[in-house]
């Protein structure tokens, strides 16, 4: 079952039109040779239109709406390839609305409503996609304080992050806990080099860090985090499929060979036919994930219908990206071509929490 919300279609309207003129395609090169972590006109726009706080409750300062009702937003962003704060911060939010104390919550979800920029560090060095394997170590110190050590990989936007929550063992047990950016020292964080360079994706160094037993969660619960992750990537995929394959469309219809338009040739109208029905079957998926999720069906409906949507958005968008290479010929390998900037972000994407591959062993272990 797919519903499509008149919320979600009013969200769709607004973030296509918003990510088209604020920051268009052709300004993605731009971004990446500026190294900046994002514009603070762009973000403080994006707080004026209330994204962040679409899935805070009002109580706290947001809007009172669902995750689910993100989806569109991420789609539209996907298929600019823009690259904000926004995923890392709507996930930090999730995590404190599900496993954060009232006062916890009182206390960070206004700010993030506000604009405060947050961030979750769960990946280990191993690159293990089980969240419950975790070697960070929260001890207890004679003071009733901890101490936190241990090292996280590839933490979105921790360069401007003013708050991370981190996944670590609390005496073999797992638990979330806050850490304030002003806690750190800018040694301790390293820009990691990765295959999309559109991502902000940093090595941060939890070096004997104290934490408060007021900013321990009182719950840790990996399940929720995992399935809101994947299915807002999952989004994101959706529109970059949408996105190359405007790439590759717009192409087909300006380059001549033998006098003749490229797309006038049925061996690229045929994969360009696939692409689009690859694109159909990856939004209809990530619709559907989004309506189990508003719908509040069953535990298992819901990781079923996002994972499907995870499997199917990283075997299409990653197709449709080396598609794209290759219906540009020798320009499609070099840097100069856009279509490869949408092979990159498929790849990134592809291995976060888990590939295709991976999502069907899940699936298999939930039917059988």
């Amino acid at each position: 079952m797919i519903v499509f919300s008149e919320e979600q279609a009013m969200l769709l309207d607004t973030a296509n039109e918003f990510c088209q003129n604020q920051a268009p395609r052709s300004a993605v090169r731009d971004v990446i040779n500026a190294g900046t972590a994002m514009d603070p006109a762009l973000w403080q726009t994006m707080v004026d239109l209330g994204w962040l706080g679409i899935s805070i409750p009002e109580s706290y300062g947001g809007l009172g709406m669902n995750l689910a009702d993100a989806v569109p937003i991420f789609e539209a962003m996907g298929r600019q390839l823009m690259d904000t704060p926004l995923l890392a911060t709507t996930l930090a939010a999730q995590v404190l609305i599900q496993d954060g104390s009232d006062n916890q919550k009182s206390t960070w979800l206004p700010k993030i409503s506000a604009g405060t920029i947050a961030a979750v560090a769960y990946q280990e060095n191993d690159g293990n996609w089980d969240l419950g394997a975790i070697d960070a170590v929260l001890a207890p110190t004679d003071s009733g304080e901890f101490t936190l050590s241990g090292t996280k990989m590839l933490v979105p936007d921790a360069e401007v992050a003013e708050v991370f929550i981190v996944s670590a063992r609390l005496q073999g047990k797992p638990v979330w806990c806050l850490v304030s950016s002003e806690s750190l020292e800018s040694s301790q964080f390293e820009r990691e080099t990765v295959i999309d360079e559109t991502r902000h994706s940093y090595c941060v160094q939890f070096s004997d860090v104290a934490v408060s037993p007021d900013d321990v969660l009182p719950l840790c619960q990996f399940h929720p985090f995992e399935m809101a992750s994947m299915m807002l990537i999952a989004a994101e995929m959706s529109g970059g499929l949408a996105g190359v394959l405007e790439v590759v469309v717009d192409y087909l219809n300006t380059r001549k060979q033998f006098d003749k338009l490229i797309g006038s040739y049925q061996a690229l109208k045929h994969p360009t036919v696939d692409m689009l029905l690859g694109s159909e079957l990856v939004r209809s998926t990530v619709y559907h994930a989004a309506t189990a999720w508003r719908e509040n069906e069953s535990a298992s409906a819901v990781e079923t219908a996002i994972r499907m949507a995870k499997c199917c958005a990283s075997e299409q968008f990653s197709e449709a990206g080396d598609r794209g290479i290759q219906f540009h010929g020798g320009f499609g390998f070099t840097y100069d071509c856009d279509a490869q900037l949408f092979l990159r972000r498929a790849l990134w994407s592809q291995y976060q929490l888990g590939d295709e591959r991976y999502q069907r062993q899940k699936l298999g272990g939930l039917f059988f």
